[in-house]
């Protein structure tokens, strides 16, 4: 049995999905899984299905959704695999293989990755995050978030895709990849302009590339969306690429490829 969350909520059994029952079930089997083997309050299920304000059955229909659960999990196949939701006080914890779900899979290549980096091996590094991150289908949990729920573990999940995918670029551009990154970058810094390392990572490839006034122009803009959105200047490392851009310093020219 193999569990999905970085995406649309998925359990697939023998090659087939499996009917995950209506919203408060799916969600509950969602919340669960984000904190996979760790006891989860049920008061803590309480605020995360009902925002703090849970009606008078809340607890009998987290029972009803923890039954279908578990009858759910009972009709597994794999023999490899033995997921198991225990009552345990104060509250439940789903017992699964790591290795059975996609988010704990992600997290271990994604160290797998950065281990490799800080050894040196950038492209090896920058393989094995693209391979984390082809895991993604989207928004952690997507079927859920269009139901409203906007659980501060997914805004978490979110930052550690973009902080993975930051890693990756770093490990591109240490590779000399720079031209081949651009067409992406110039896509992530429209969708987030004001994450500034994704936008410095976007000018130094832009700058490698021989367009040095287009990085300029990032640079701007950049500047721009984060006075308008935030009031504050760009940090200290925007503004001194900027500086070297415009010194044209060798020492951020494209480096000698690396491993």
């Amino acid at each position: 049995m193999k569990f999905s969350v970085l995406g649309s909520t998925e359990v697939v059994d023998g090659g087939a999905q499996l009917e995950l029952g209506g919203v408060k079930q799916r969600a509950i089997l969602g919340y669960l899984l984000l904190h996979a083997n760790k006891v989860v309050p049920t008061s803590q299920i309480l605020q995360a299905m009902w925002e703090g304000n849970p009606p008078p059955t809340a607890r009998k229909m987290v029972q009803n959704a923890v039954s279908g659960i578990r009858r759910m999990l009972a009709a597994n196949t794999d023999p490899t695999t033995t997921p198991l939701l225990r009552t345990h006080r104060p509250g439940y914890q789903l017992r699964v293989d790591v290795q059975a779900v996609d988010l704990f899979v992600f997290r271990s290549l994604v160290r797998d990755g950065r281990s490799a980096i800080s050894e040196g091996a950038h492209a090896l590094g920058a393989e094995r995050l693209r391979e984390a991150l082809s895991l993604w289908r989207g928004r952690a949990l997507a079927d859920l978030v269009e139901t409203g729920i906007c659980w501060s573990e997914l805004t978490a999940l979110e930052d550690e895709r973009l902080s993975a995918l930051e890693d990756r670029l770093d490990a591109e551009l240490a590779c000399g990849r720079h031209r081949e990154i651009t067409p992406e970058l110039e896509v992530l810094t429209a969708t987030e302009p004001m994450r500034e390392r994704l936008c410095l990572q976007f000018m130094l490839a832009l700058y490698r590339s021989g367009r040095q006034a287009d990085a300029l122009r990032v640079y701007r803009r950049t500047r721009e969306a984060l006075i308008d959105g935030l009031g504050l200047e760009p940090g200290r490392g925007l503004q001194e690429l900027q500086q070297r851009i415009l010194e044209h310093d060798a020492t951020i020219q494209v480096p000698a490829l690396v491993g």
